[in-house]
């Protein structure tokens, strides 16, 4: 394995533990239906993580396509998260932005 791999799937289950901590920390807010796109994103980005992570360190034949696939998603977490001030979401952002990236040059 060498060392992007490495480093790529570091971000990964950086970013997975991010939006489970987000996604349940949502669930704690006082205004719930304002978190749903959140909650949801945070799910499908944690679930596509950990997937990405697998597909790296079992040096499975489609980890490019994977590792674009989960960029996408990071990104898109990322953007819905941002909007949110609250400290978990934020905190999300920034690992789901520097998981797309590790991701987006994996797959390059």
């Amino acid at each position: 394995m060498n060392m992007t791999y490495e480093e790529c799937i570091k971000a990964c289950l950086e970013c997975m533990e991010a939006c489970n901590q987000c996604f349940d920390a949502c669930l704690q807010e006082s205004d719930i239906k304002m978190m749903a796109d959140c909650i949801r994103v945070d799910r499908e980005c944690a679930d596509m993580c950990a997937f990405a992570a697998k597909a790296m360190q079992t040096n499975s034949p489609f980890a490019q396509q994977i590792c674009q696939l989960c960029a996408d998603i990071c990104e898109a977490c990322g953007n819905e998260c941002k909007k949110h001030e609250h400290d978990h979401c934020q905190k999300c952002a920034e690992a789901c932005f520097k998981c797309a990236e590790l991701c987006r040059s994996m797959a390059a």
